[in-house]
């Protein structure tokens, strides 16, 4: 009762962190008990945090002892996993190195540990309160169809592709594909660089060529401290999410209706680079998931793309001529999607 007392005296702050290829995008909502009062958007050039971001966060949370920062995952080692059996698991994939939960009771999704500790220590300035999966929000974004259809769904970031096939609400497959191939290429030459200049990492806080993924990551003292991430241990009992409001007023609408008003990105040399990238490897996803026994495969017509970033209709027409695929655009607000969860969490 004290508690609540206490929370009505303060406003409420969330804050969502979104990682793209070369930038940081945050978005800041304060909320009263009576809604919405104010929110902010800013982005910066840096993929972990730097000063100014850091000032711009701080400006808010410093308001309100009740603030809560959410970071969508971007680790290239995750995945989803069609069980919640803990007996399963490791024929789909070895999770040994991996923080795993149960969605909806039926089907799991992972990240990896190292990963998620990277994140505590690096965003230790700010505090991690939670870090949402995309197949979470993929899976949520698309809550109304996949009750009820059997099809691929696809969230596209600046940096990667999100890959689901569900039918009636029972995961078959799913797939998480880094698409940053330029900060890549940048971490191998630096890897390079750093290695005929024997630059010595000893004094480094984190020394990940020490930690042996298989056999000693369990030991590692501060991976403990991952249990104070809400984030990914929290989130598992998506049975509780049944409506968002945003659902009901904004999605109602047959997909089709994106195929006459959408419009689609203007065509350009690096916009065709980029499509035509997802596009092959929306199709190697489809493939595996044909020809590996593991998954229950079925011939798939019905793709929903969620476009985070304003594709051009060159990948709609690619999957359709190309793939013979019925293809539905909806564009997705990563933001409020996150925002959306988050409340849930905290139960706003």
């Amino acid at each position: 009762m004290l508690t609540r007392f206490f929370e009505s005296l303060y406003n409420k702050v969330f804050v969502n962190i979104i990682v793209n290829n070369s930038s940081s995008e945050v978005y800041i909502e304060v909320c009263s008990k009576k809604g919405v009062l104010k929110h902010y958007q800013s982005s910066f050039e840096t993929t972990t945090i730097n000063n100014e971001m850091l000032e711009f966060i701080t400006s808010y949370t410093k308001e309100s002892p009740y603030y809560y920062i959410t970071l969508l995952d971007t680790s290239k080692e995750q995945g989803v996993i069609p069980t919640c059996d803990k007996h399963h698991l490791s024929f789909y994939h070895d999770i040994s190195t991996s923080e795993h939960k149960c969605a909806h009771k039926n089907w799991s999704y992972y990240t990896s540990k190292i990963d998620l500790y990277d994140i505590e220590k690096r965003y230790a300035d700010i505090g991690m309160d939670m870090v949402f999966s995309p197949f979470i929000v993929l899976a949520n974004f698309f809550k109304d169809k996949i009750d009820s259809h059997f099809a691929m769904y696809i969230l596209i970031t600046e940096s990667a592709l999100c890959v689901i096939i569900f039918e009636e609400s029972q995961l078959l497959y799913g797939k998480y594909i880094n698409m940053n191939y330029k900060q890549d290429n940048e971490e191998s030459f630096l890897s390079d660089e750093i290695e005929e200049m024997d630059i010595s990492l000893e004094d480094e806080s984190i020394d990940l060529d020490d930690i042996d993924a298989d056999d000693d990551i369990e030991d590692i003292d501060e991976l403990e401290a991952l249990d104070d991430l809400d984030d990914f241990a929290d989130i598992e009992d998506l049975d509780s999410i049944k409506d968002i409001d945003e659902f009901s007023k904004n999605r109602d609408v047959e997909e089709e209706f994106f195929e006459r008003d959408e419009v689609f990105s203007e065509s350009t040399n690096d916009n065709f680079n980029e499509d035509y990238d997802r596009f092959t490897n929306i199709k190697n996803s489809l493939g595996n998931f044909y020809s590996d026994e593991k998954y229950e495969s079925k011939f798939i017509e019905n793709v929903y793309i969620a476009d985070a970033v304003g594709v051009t209709n060159d990948l709609k027409r690619y999957l359709e001529e190309e793939m013979f695929l019925n293809v539905y655009v909806r564009h997705i607000d990563l933001n409020i999607e996150l925002l959306e969860l988050s409340k849930m969490e905290v139960k706003v």
